[in-house]
């Protein structure tokens, strides 16, 4: 797949890939757009450190995934 607004993936970045079990890796949200939501369509875990409860998306997949790229657009307008 062609890098294009919808799609960018970066093989040269040191953390490439940063989740597993995805072939076509979309870096564009490589920071998580979700990750302030409590409810959102990926598969977070939440773990207790020092008393506070804390997102772990490390088995996510969601935003990294092309076909998803219309669905994060629509969560943050929404």
């Amino acid at each position: 797949m062609d890098n294009s607004y919808r799609f960018f993936e970066n093989r040269d970045c040191k953390y490439f890939p940063c989740h597993e079990g995805v072939d076509e890796f979309n870096c564009l949200f490589c920071y998580c757009p979700l990750y302030l939501r409590e409810h959102c369509p990926g598969n977070p875990c939440f773990i207790e450190r020092d008393g506070r409860r804390i997102k772990d998306c490390t088995n996510c997949t969601f935003p990294h995934q092309y076909e998803n790229y219309d669905a994060v657009i629509k969560l943050l307008r929404g």
